[in-house]
C-alpha cells in the first residue's frame, strides 16, 4: 500500500492504495474493514485472497462476479460437492483465475469449513485482535502479524491450505478483524 492517504474529486480523503480504479475505490469506501459475519461469507473471502494470492487484487476483483457463478455463490456446502467435472469447468472458465492449485484448494477448504465444530466465522473471528490506533501511513501497516500466523497455523492443521500468516492477514483486514484504514482515511470501521 501507498504510504499516504490521497483525495479524489469529492474531497474525501482516502487511503491511497484504490485511486486508479473507480471499482477499486467503491471497494474500499463501502467493503474493506467492514465487519463480515457468516460462514459463506468469509468463506469467500477466504477463497478470494487466496486466489490472490500472486496477483493484485484489483484483477480479483474484476473476476468477483465470474467467481460468484463459478463457486456456487460460495456456499460451502454446495462448494465441498464439487468434484472433476466441476474441477474440468473451472478451469475451462475463462473469468477466473484459472490456476489448478488453487481450484482444489478452495474445494478442500470447503470440505473443511463443513466439518468445522464451531463454524467458520467462529473459529476465524477468534483470532481478531484487539482494536488498536489505525495506522498513519502505509508502513505502519504490517504484511503479518502474531495474530495471522496463529490463525494460519490453526487453519493448516485443520486441513485448510493456501491460507499462509500473510493470506490469513489480508482476510483480517478485508473483513474487518482489523482496520488498516489510514488514520486520516474517512471510512468508519463499522459493522454493517
Amino acid at each position: 500500500m501507498p504510504a499516504t492517504p490521497a483525495m479524489v474529486d469529492d474531497g474525501k480523503v482516502r487511503c491511497s492504495w484504490p485511486m486508479n480504479d473507480q471499482l477499486y475505490l467503491d471497494y474500499h469506501d463501502t467493503e474493506w474493514g467492514r465487519q463480515v459475519h457468516g460462514d459463506d461469507a468469509l468463506f469467500e473471502r477466504m477463497c478470494l485472497e487466496a486466489f490472490q494470492s500472486g496477483l493484485s487484487w484489483i484483477t480479483i476483483l474484476r473476476k468477483r462476479p465470474a467467481f460468484r457463478a463459478a463457486f456456487a455463490g460460495f456456499s460451502i456446502e454446495r462448494v465441498a460437492e464439487f468434484g472433476d467435472d466441476d474441477v474440468t469447468r473451472l478451469l475451462a472458465d475463462a473469468g477466473i483465475v484459472r490456476n489448478r492449485l488453487k481450484i482444489a484448494a478452495a474445494i478442500n477448504n470447503a470440505k473443511v469449513a463443513r466439518e468445522l465444530d464451531i463454524g467458520l466465522d467462529a473459529l476465524l473471528w477468534s483470532f481478531a485482535p484487539a482494536p488498536r490506533p489505525r495506522p498513519k501511513s502505509g508502513s505502519d501497516v504490517p504484511a503479518v502479524t502474531a495474530e495471522s500466523t496463529a490463525m494460519a497455523k490453526e487453519l493448516k492443521r485443520r486441513g485448510f491450505r493456501f491460507v499462509g500468516p500473510t493470506t490469513a492477514y489480508a482476510l483480517m483486514q478485508a473483513t474487518g478483524m482489523v482496520d488498516d484504514h489510514l488514520a486520516d482515511c474517512w471510512v468508519e470501521n463499522r459493522a454493517d
